[in-house]
């Protein structure tokens, strides 16, 4: 069994941060590639950031320069550090990883997301 669990959202006025973590457990072998994706309101699912098992990094356009995706693979966590938050950003806020389960291939996972509002 492979759980991941998200923590770290809330409500924010324009220009704050918040910090997302999602903390994976179970019968964990190795941790592939982790991902944050986000969904809005008319239910769009996007790509946000993803982060490779060597710390190599892809942060999709509208969030360069203001997210960062970072992971701790002695905890096994993924973070997602949200800075200078815009009211477009709302939407829940997904983890997902590529996980090998001991004597099993590789799937992926996801969490339960966690919603982000970002209001004044």
């Amino acid at each position: 069994q492979v759980q991941l669990v998200e923590s770290g959202g809330g409500l924010v006025q324009p220009g704050g941060s918040l910090r997302l973590s999602c903390a994976a457990s179970g019968t964990i072998a190795i941790i592939n590639a982790m991902s944050w994706y986000r969904q809005d309101p008319a239910n769009h699912r996007d790509l946000v950031a993803t982060i490779a098992s060597d710390g190599s990094t892809t942060i999709t356009d509208s969030v360069k320069g203001r997210f960062i995706i970072s992971r701790d693979n002695v905890k096994n966590t993924l973070y997602l550090q949200m800075n200078s938050l815009k009211p477009e950003d709302t939407a829940v806020y997904y983890c997902s990883a590529l996980i090998v389960k001991y004597g099993a291939y590789r799937d992926e996972y996801w969490g339960q997301g966690t919603q982000v509002t970002v209001s004044s």
